[in-house]
């Protein structure tokens, strides 16, 4: 019996949703909930254009592991207004023999709500008292949550974290995540960042019309966009403005 194994081995669903109603209209999200899911030790980026489904899949199965929809750890359970999708009420997850439990779900419309409630609910005497989150730009908050609070093995969920991220900051990023990956950690991210998903050893899975497929970086239809744009940008703007 294999006993290194990441904390999510298999994602599936045993409670049907109504396939007419939201999100079972999503390719992607049907595909899950009719096939299941296996997810690989490491890394693994759902990539895909906005209403894919990529933030859907991974908020529900942040949920369904026990953290909270609005971000934060699994010890926390932070919450204002619910708008998460009933998904994670379906979903069940095979967990890894001996995998860590700890858990984070980074989510970057919500993480200003979360250091609010840092602030009003602190550590303990004995932990490391958190940063004045409020009072850093954007990115420097990102940047310290990634550099204090992805420290154990467990499952990161992340999504889109590059909206708070320059260039060299993404690349920050994909240090902080092969350091996780190499300390026994397991990471699920939607993105839209073609530098994030350049992270080698990654698994790629796109997101679209199709549902959900396997595939190579250099393959992406976004790194293709890209590839274009930046050779040609007048070739796409002319369309956009008159």
């Amino acid at each position: 019996m294999d006993f290194d194994q990441p904390p999510v081995v298999r994602v599936s669903a045993e409670d049907r949703l109504d396939p007419d109603d939201w999100p079972m209209t999503i390719p992607a999200v049907a595909q899950v909930v009719r096939e299941g899911l296996d997810l690989a030790a490491g890394v693994t980026f759902l990539v895909g254009e906005n209403g894919s489904g990529k933030s859907t899949l991974v908020e529900a199965i942040a949920v369904a592991y026990g953290l909270s929809p609005e971000g934060g750890s699994a010890q926390g359970q932070h919450a204002t207004r619910s708008s998460e999708s009933p998904l994670h009420g379906a979903l069940r997850l095979q967990r890894g023999i001996g995998a860590g439990r700890w858990g984070f779900f980074l989510r970057a419309e919500t993480m200003h709500g979360w250091y609010t409630y840092l602030e009003q609910n602190p550590r303990g005497p004995n932990a490391p008292p958190d940063s004045r989150f409020h009072e850093m730009s954007h990115g420097e908050s990102f940047l310290d949550v990634l550099r204090t609070r992805f420290d154990s093995p467990g499952l990161y969920c992340l999504d889109e974290p590059e909206a708070a991220l320059s260039f060299s900051s993404s690349l920050g990023l994909i240090s902080v995540l092969d350091r996780v990956v190499r300390e026994g950690g397991q990471v699920l991210c939607a993105t839209h960042s073609p530098v994030l998903a350049a992270m080698p050893g990654a698994t790629i899975l796109e997101v679209g019309e199709w549902g959900l497929r396997r595939t190579t970086w250099a393959e992406l239809e976004l790194v293709q966009h890209w590839r274009r744009y930046l050779d040609d940008p007048q070739r796409y703007l002319r369309h956009v403005l008159d």
